[in-house]
């Protein structure tokens, strides 16, 4: 949390040049105000709150490579945020995933100054935003995922769904297997069970959500407990219920 003296540190991210200008010509009037990064898309946007930690996100919503809520799914309570956007239909996904404040362009530097202290208050009661889970669980879907994003420090890994083997509950974490890697992710394995097809991903135990594409057969062990055997060899274990599931589907 920043001290009242010390300069509100800000990273401004737009995919248009003439955006991010504007935002900034109105930044460097404001008083006690430091713009750390101009970013041109998301991926540049993680890297700058892994990098230099700034205080605040003005943050684009439409943009390519990633979306400004998928930028703060990644970034999670690492950085308050403000949306700036053209279209008004993302106010109430922005509030839910506790955005300070959301701007409508053309951005007036009046609005802007409104905002400003909007974070500053925040910011004095020690607040940030979401945690990453409850991002995910706030933010609405347009049908299934198609793919997992996952933060590595300033890195960003994109895995199309249909290269995950199985995603597994590992404590405060889930853990995505694909293509022989593991990627980590602070997530609850319920949330990403929502978020995936269910005629593809079936949950085989209170651990183990399986890609049904990569399921080869359904042995028992020597104590008789039932085990998935995957593609690549793998054996994973598979509850009654998750029986009952596989079953149903298959």
């Amino acid at each position: 949390m920043p001290e009242p003296s010390l300069p509100l540190r800000i990273a401004v991210v737009d995919d248009e040049p003439l955006a991010r200008a504007v935002l900034c010509e109105f930044l460097a009037a404001e008083a006690n105000v430091e713009v750390v990064a101009q970013c041109a898309n998301g991926f540049e946007a993680v890297k700058a709150v892994s990098e230099l930690s700034p205080d605040l996100l003005l943050l684009d919503v439409q943009m390519p490579k990633l979306d400004g809520f998928e930028v703060l799914d990644l970034v999670g309570r690492d950085v308050a945020v403000v949306f700036t956007t053209a279209y008004d239909q993302y106010a109430l996904r922005a509030f839910e995933v506790h955005a300070v404040d959301y701007l409508l362009k053309p951005v007036s530097a009046e609005r802007l100054s409104e905002a400003l202290v909007r974070v500053r208050e925040r910011l004095g009661r020690g607040e940030r935003a979401a945690t990453p889970g409850a991002m995910a669980a706030a933010k609405p879907r347009e049908g299934h995922a198609h793919r997992v994003l996952v933060r590595d420090g300033p890195r960003v890994h994109v895995i199309p769904v249909d290269k995950i083997d199985y995603v597994q509950a590992q404590d405060d974490y889930v853990c995505f297997r694909s293509e022989g890697k593991d990627y980590l992710k602070e997530q609850t394995l319920a949330e990403v069970e929502a978020s995936l097809d269910p005629k593809a991903f079936v949950r085989i135990h209170r651990s183990y959500l399986l890609n049904l594409t990569r399921l080869v057969r359904v042995d028992q062990d020597e104590r008789e407990n039932r085990v998935a055997v995957l593609t690549d060899g793998r054996r994973l274990p598979v509850s009654r219920a998750g029986y009952t599931r596989l079953n149903s589907l298959l």
